[in-house]
Formats: structure tokens, sequence, C-alpha cells
């Protein structure tokens, strides 16, 4: 079993790189990876800076900062994974042929969204170093929580890559413009997730949603490891322990990566049925 795991995850993972990044030469892809993240970030920035009263507010200046850089890596990943069942199915029509293949689909996704995480790292690591240097967001690495980072961030990525499974395979069964679901979702999602403004300031109707959300408390994680204590400058989950937003992230983890197994057989098997996956969308 984990040598199929291996024989599928592997060689998508090396596929998908090669997708992201083989478009152009290495010095093109570096300067696009570097600008378009620092290029929408200092819209936010100078938006704070122009209507807040406190725009100096370190503690607020540095949590926002930090939410808007880490949730690239949802567009990334979750918006990307959904991508890339577009990508084989009707750039380069070869979906059918993975099907016919020994390997696993979920697997295969998972292994796009790996390649998806790995750009999506290099832009979120320049859009922080940027923060760093010229906005003096007050990032300081030797007193953040390393262990808890990478546990979060783990953590967090393995919910993304469940919920991108979930987009990917209902891509499947779309005909009509399937290309801007992963993206939407992603940006609808953006509302919820506390990442630029706490969650209690949403409609009373909406907030569960936010609640709802692995993205809110994954978010939080990451803050507080990279900021340290007295982070918490969103009042919403101030109350939570680090353990209690760790024990909530799991599960909902859980839960998402059940879901898309679920989801999975059950979008495959209406695409099979009716002869989707191999469909071109707008046909």
């Amino acid at each position: 079993m984990l040598r199929a795991f291996q024989r599928t995850f592997f060689p998508a993972a090396w596929l998908g790189w090669q997708v992201e990044s083989n478009w152009t030469d290495p010095l093109i892809f570096f300067v696009f990876s570097a600008l378009k993240p620092i290029a929408s970030v200092m819209i936010l920035v100078f938006m704070f800076n122009a209507v807040s009263r406190s725009g100096t507010d370190p503690a607020l200046y540095a949590y926002i900062y930090l939410g808007n850089a880490l949730y690239i890596y949802v567009g990334a990943i979750m918006a990307g994974t959904s991508y890339s069942i577009l990508d084989d199915r009707e750039r380069y029509r070869a979906l059918k042929y993975l099907y016919i293949a020994p390997i696993s689909i979920p697997v295969y996704l998972l292994g796009r969204a790996m390649a998806r995480f790995m750009t999506g790292t290099l832009a979120v690591g320049i859009t922080i170093a940027a923060g760093i240097v010229f906005f003096k967001v007050p990032i300081h690495p030797m007193r953040a929580n390393w262990p808890m980072f990478f546990a979060a961030l783990a953590l967090g990525v393995l919910c993304l890559a469940a919920m991108g499974i979930i987009l990917g395979s209902i891509t499947l069964t779309l005909r009509s413009e399937p290309w801007f679901l992963g993206e939407s979702v992603a940006s609808a999602l953006y509302l919820f997730s506390g990442a630029i403004f706490p969650i209690t300031l949403l409609p009373a109707t909406l907030q569960p949603i936010g609640f709802l959300m692995p993205m809110t408390y994954w978010l939080e994680l990451m803050r507080r490891a990279l900021l340290g204590s007295g982070s918490a400058s969103f009042p919403t989950l101030a109350a939570y322990s680090n353990a209690s937003l760790f024990g909530i992230l799991a599960a909902l983890t859980l839960g998402f990566g059940l879901l898309a197994f679920i989801l999975h057989r059950l979008f495959d098997r209406i695409a099979r049925d009716k002869g989707m996956i191999d469909a071109q969308s707008n046909f």
C-alpha cells in the first residue's frame, strides 16, 4: 500500500511542479512569483494605513498582514487542486489516460496539491520577507514558535488538500464554466476566515460559516506561532488555547478528509456515467 502511494504521489508532485514552473525561464518565474504576491499585499498595506487611525499599531498591523499572506496557501492548494483536474482533462487531454493507469486518482490529486504547496510557499515566503524588510511587520524569527508553526502548517495543508479534492471531484461533473469554481470558492471563503477582519463583524447569520471553516483556526495558530505571546489581536478566538485550536483543526481536517473520500467516489461515479472524464467544457 505504501509503495502504491509513493508510485502515485511523488510523480504527481513532480509533474505538478513542472507544469507550474516550466512555462518560462527560472528568472522570469522567480520575478513573477515575487512581484505578484507583493503587489497584491501592498494594496492591503496602503488601505490599512489610509483608513485606520492606528495604522502604526504593530500587533494589529502584523495580524492583518500575516492573514493576507498566509491565505495565499488557500488559493494555491484548494483552488489549484480543482484546477489541475481541468488542466489534465481539457488542456493536456490526459485525464482519461490517468484513469486507466494503475494509480489512485485522489492520491494523484494530493500530489498535485503538493506541487501547488511548493509554489505557494515561495509566494508566502517572499511576501512575509517583504513585510519584515519593507513594511516593518514586527516578526522576529528567533522568537517564533517554529514547532507549532510547522505542525499547524502540515495539518492545514492536509485539510486544504482534502477541500481541493472535494472541489476537483465536483469539477469532474461540470460542463459549463468549470474553470471558476476553485477561485470562486477560495475568494468567497476569504471573507469568512478572519484573514483581515474578525468573524464577529459579519452578520450574525453568516458568522457560523466562519466558525465551521478550518482556515479560521489554522490562520489563528499560524499567527500565534509567528508573532508569539500577545498576538491574539482579534477577540474572536482570543479565549481559545493553542491546544483547543489544534483539536478543532484536527477534527475539521478529519471531517473534510472523510467528506473528500465520500464525495470523490460519488462524483467520480457520476462523471463516469455521464462520460465526462474526457469531456471539454462549454460544449
